[in-house]
């Protein structure tokens, strides 16, 4: 512990570590983990339009105490060049240099300037391109590099993409929306500087946001989609959160096909409790389905509808669990008994929902015909994004409301 009325920081060690931080190219992040050490200090930093870059304590509670608070504590401007380029707030545990504070202060500012740089659009900009990858009305190569170009996105290396979906589980939380962005803002830059995230607007409770990751290839857009969950986890606790990424593309006119790849997996990941960060790649059988949504999404549709959907609509309409009871059953193997303990309820109850789904669809589960075509309905369920949290899908949404479907929910924790 430091005496009161001595300087925190005395000795080159910290400082050294912001250096590294800087030079090493870590990200904001990193360069604020290391202040905060460096000033003995909680740390927030902030982009001049108020929203969070970066949070920096001793562990995750004290992070959110600070977020908390962070309002009632004063702000000091961050400048280059005379220009404000952010805020930051300090917690002090000690009495930090006024010499030491005033230089790691012209640091983040540089940090926050650079980080910034790439974002000079507006988001609905930025949100515009993406909506319109991610529904194919955009797929000249040249055109999406032109138009990447004017938002400061350069897709002259492997470019990777990211969706990723909020749902809000605390009341009365009214800027959640931007800090969700802004925490998929930096996972995605803390690994790829130049990253461009934009938010979807669409109908619905959930926030959804797609990041383009340039440069790195699919293993720094695994990295970016970790990142963007672990950021999202330290500032919105209690929230439901799903990350999708797709396979990274050197070909600009691939970059759609990148980023529906993404937004399946989210789709799948957001119908699977175990997985809030899933890739492509891991989507399993799913991946089958994802040219038909793309080349044939009517078929798909009336796929769903031929299985699924009188189950989500009597479910929808009767608060029963009717989807919820197959995805059991079929993840049990057929077993009465294992879906009865999954789902909490008596073996009777499972055999008289079963029979409910015949009636209603007229597939019996109990048959490999029945089994296999209810399977591929949830499947197309979750591959256009029906039936859990009004998810989107690949191409049009319908916009009958829908109950969730089945299964937990991760949340950020």
């Amino acid at each position: 512990m430091h005496p009161p009325d001595s300087p925190v920081v005395s000795d080159a060690g910290p400082l050294d570590a912001i250096a590294e931080a800087v030079s090493s190219g870590a990200g904001l992040p990193a360069l604020a983990r290391a202040v905060a050490r460096a000033l003995d200090a909680g740390l927030v930093v902030a982009d001049r339009g108020g929203a969070v870059l970066a949070v920096a304590a001793r562990s995750r509670d004290e992070e959110r105490r600070l977020l908390a608070v962070r309002g009632e504590l004063d702000a000091l401007t961050l400048t280059v060049a005379g220009e404000t380029a952010g805020s930051a707030v300090l917690q002090h545990r000690g009495e930090p240099d006024a010499g030491v504070l005033a230089l790691v202060l012209t640091v983040l500012a540089l940090e926050v300037e650079r980080v910034r740089a790439p974002a000079r659009a507006s988001q609905e900009e930025s949100a515009a391109f993406c909506s319109e990858l991610l529904q194919g009305t955009l797929a000249d190569g040249p055109a999406i590099v032109e138009r990447g170009g004017e938002l400061g996105l350069d897709l002259s290396e492997s470019t990777g993409a990211l969706v990723v979906r909020v749902h809000p589980h605390v009341a009365g939380d009214e800027g959640w929306r931007a800090r969700a962005l802004a925490a998929v803002e930096r996972g995605a830059r803390a690994v790829s500087p130049s990253s461009l995230v934009g938010g979807l607007d669409r109908p619905g409770p959930a926030c959804e946001v797609v990041a383009l990751i340039p440069a790195g290839g699919d293993e720094a857009v695994s990295r970016a989609a970790q990142a963007a969950f672990t950021e999202l986890d330290g500032v919105l606790p209690g929230h439901g959160v799903s990350v999708g990424h797709g396979r990274a593309t050197d070909q600009p006119a691939d970059l759609p096909r990148a980023v529906q790849e993404a937004l399946l997996a989210c789709n799948v990941s957001e119908g699977d409790p175990e997985s809030a960060v899933l890739g492509f790649e891991e989507t399993g059988a799913y991946r089958l389905l994802l040219s038909a949504m793309s080349e044939n999404p009517d078929e798909l549709r009336r796929f769903y509808a031929e299985t699924i959907e009188p189950l989500a609509a009597y479910d929808a309409q009767y608060e029963t669990d009717l989807v919820g009871t197959v995805t059991a059953y079929l993840d049990a193997d057929g077993s009465v008994a294992a879906a009865a303990q999954r789902l909490f309820t008596h073996r009777h109850t499972v055999r008289y929902r079963l029979e409910r789904v015949r009636e209603l669809c007229g597939l019996d589960v109990t048959s490999s015909d029945g089994r296999e075509r209810l399977s591929l309905g949830l499947k197309a369920m979750r591959v256009l994004g029906l039936g859990q949290h009004d998810g989107p899908a690949l191409g049009e949404r319908e916009t009958r409301p829908r109950r969730p479907a089945s299964g937990g929910r991760r949340t950020a924790r």
